[in-house]
């Protein structure tokens, strides 16, 4: 579930950054892609609880380090991707 998450607020925040190029309202694709940024963190999460129920600990050994910085990297960067419409349009008005 949490990889249909992530492209979804992947081509969500293509969208937003389409719709700001083409100078139309993009302030919902911006939400959608910010909420499926959440969402993938969080169906993840869930996934990663099953493993520990079921004591898995050389999987969670192997799987969360990298997984841990992959999350922060793309959470930060998807963040940076879908304000960035909000910040040049505020720099384009001073």
């Amino acid at each position: 579930m949490w990889v249909i998450f992530g492209v979804i607020a992947i081509t969500a925040t293509f969208i937003n950054l389409f719709m700001y190029k083409a100078g139309k309202d993009y302030k919902l694709a911006m939400a959608m892609g910010l909420s499926f940024t959440a969402l993938t963190i969080c169906a993840d999460y869930s996934y990663l609880s099953r493993w520990v129920k079921a004591e898995d600990w050389a999987a969670l050994s192997d799987v969360i380090p990298g997984m841990a910085r992959v999350f922060w990297i793309l959470t930060i960067l998807s963040i940076i991707l879908n304000i960035a419409p909000i910040i040049l349009e505020r720099k384009g008005q001073k």
